[in-house]
C-alpha cells in the first residue's frame, strides 16, 4: 500500500501557472492508478484528471504525468484562472484499495 503527500500549491495571479506533485511512499507505485481532484469552498470533490481523462474545464490547460522511477505524479496547471481556486488532492487506487493525500491548496486572485 501506498501513502500519498502533495505539494506545490500557492498563491498565483489569473493567467499564471503553478505545478503539484504527489510523491508516494510504499511498494508498488506503478501498479497505482493515479489522478488529481479538487474541492472549492462550498462545492464537492471534483476529478481534475486522471491518466485516461481529464475535466472539460480544465482541458488544454492542466496536464498529469508521473515518474514511476520517483514515485511521483505531478499536475502541471497553466493559464490558471479564479475558479481554478481549491484544495487539490491526489488520489491513488488498485483494486478495491485507495488512498488520498491531504492536500494542497491554490488560490488563483489578483
Amino acid at each position: 500500500q501506498v501513502q500519498l503527500v502533495e505539494s506545490g500549491g500557492g498563491a498565483v495571479q489569473p493567467g499564471g501557472s503553478l505545478r503539484l506533485s504527489c510523491v508516494a511512499s510504499g511498494n508498488g507505485f506503478a501498479a497505482y492508478a493515479v489522478g488529481w481532484y479538487r474541492q472549492a469552498p462550498g462545492k464537492q470533490r471534483e476529478m481534475v484528471v486522471t491518466m485516461a481523462s481529464i475535466a472539460e474545464a480544465v482541458k488544454d490547460r492542466f496536464t498529469i504525468s508521473r515518474d514511476n522511477a520517483k514515485n511521483t505524479v505531478y499536475l502541471q496547471m497553466d493559464d490558471l484562472t479564479p475558479e481554478d481556486t481549491a484544495i487539490y488532492y491526489c488520489r491513488a487506487w488498485r483494486g478495491s484499495y485507495e488512498t488520498w493525500g491531504q492536500g494542497t491548496q491554490v488560490t488563483v486572485s489578483s
